[in-house]
């Protein structure tokens, strides 16, 4: 179709003629509300860029046992590794109240548990019932402790490897049992 009539078109519709391809031959153009597609492109464009660091909880109690504050640490771990922040908190109920210590020793318990690769972001401090800090991934920190682990799967792999050739080794060359008595052939 000529351009002249391609654009008649889009002048009678209301729309613009824009051109999609100007390097193939013969060039592709399209007939679209331009405006409305700029405005789509910029507002895709504006979704991609927020992508910041969500805030991940762990909650804690002061009488929380030492099992199953690793296991807790362990989830919190994982998510400063993903570069997320992580807030810890611990909940008093009762009477638990008088005993606030308790407490910040469970915070300072996290903190020198997950010392190496995080940084306090914000401090322990009360707020009502619950005493609360932030905690954010010291970057050089996780990506050293990614290495190490990386190295330490390889460094599995090649001992699996080697275990499972002697294996093979050791069930080749094996031989039958001296408890085993030799059949007469008949």
């Amino acid at each position: 179709m000529p351009p002249e009539a391609a654009l008649d078109i889009a002048r009678e519709d209301g729309l613009d003629l824009v051109e999609v391809a100007a390097n193939s031959r013969p060039p592709v153009c399209r007939i679209m509300d331009y405006g409305k597609f700029k405005y789509e492109q910029k507002k895709k464009g504006a979704n991609k860029k927020t992508q910041s660091a969500s805030l991940k909880e762990v909650k804690l109690r002061p009488g929380t046992d030492q099992h199953d504050l690793n296991f807790k640490l362990g989830n919190a771990r994982k998510f400063l590794m993903a570069g997320d922040k992580v807030k810890v908190t611990v909940m008093f109920r009762g009477r638990e109240m008088v005993h606030t210590y308790r407490g910040r020793e469970q915070l300072n318990a996290v903190i020198e548990q997950l010392g190496p690769i995080a940084k306090v972001e914000s401090s322990p401090r009360m707020e009502g019932r619950f005493m609360s800090m932030i905690l954010v991934a010291d970057r050089e920190a996780v990506a050293e402790a990614k290495r190490a682990e990386e190295a330490e799967e390889v460094a599995e792999g090649k001992s699996e490897e080697a275990t499972g050739e002697a294996t093979t080794e050791a069930a080749a060359t094996e031989t039958p049992d001296a408890g085993e008595e030799a059949k007469p052939s008949s």
